[in-house]
């Protein structure tokens, strides 16, 4: 049986800065959507994000990145859709002090939430425990702060959808 042409959906539903799914604004608190969303929730060849309803896409306006990570108690990440986003390819600090990490998954934004247990991993040059204004310089462009022996390096937020290839704001 061929499904009938279904047109896209755009503006409804969005991703905010802790993974959490919202439609039309306004949280998503039923259990079952969320892990509706989170199972079907994708990217086509463009760098759109989506989920996918049947035969209908529902394009997902980004509040930052596509992924958004939860650092786990262990030091293992997970993406806000429950999935294991495999190793870390790189890690970043933009001038705001977000912590995003490119995995083989794609880019990710860490929770804030996670931030305090993230920075108590970081480490200065030296090996010790990495400073306030260490984090400062790499926010300013510099470096010198390393976590799980990647350099933290810095970067705009503006320029992050234009590196990783993915569009915030997929319009039809």
């Amino acid at each position: 049986m061929r499904w009938p042409g279904v047109p896209a959906v755009h503006g409804w539903l969005s991703l905010d800065r802790r993974g959490g799914w919202r439609l039309k604004g306004e949280p998503v608190t039923h259990a079952g959507l969320n892990g509706f969303l989170n199972a079907n929730y994708r990217s086509d060849g463009d760098g759109n994000w989506f989920v996918q309803n049947g035969p209908q896409r529902v394009f997902v306006t980004l509040d930052y990145t596509p992924l958004v990570l939860r650092l786990d108690v262990d030091g293992s990440l997970t993406a806000h859709t429950g999935a294991a986003t495999g190793p870390v390819i790189a890690a970043y600090l933009d001038e705001d002090g977000n912590v995003l990490l490119h995995t083989s998954q794609g880019v990710g934004l860490l929770d804030d939430r996670d931030l305090s247990a993230f920075v108590g991993q970081c480490r200065a040059d030296d090996g010790g425990p990495a400073s306030d204004a260490a984090f400062v310089e790499v926010m300013g462009g510099g470096s010198g702060v390393v976590w799980y022996g990647l350099p933290l390096q810095p970067i705009r937020h503006a320029e992050v959808a234009a590196r990783f290839a993915f569009q915030p704001h997929p319009e039809p």
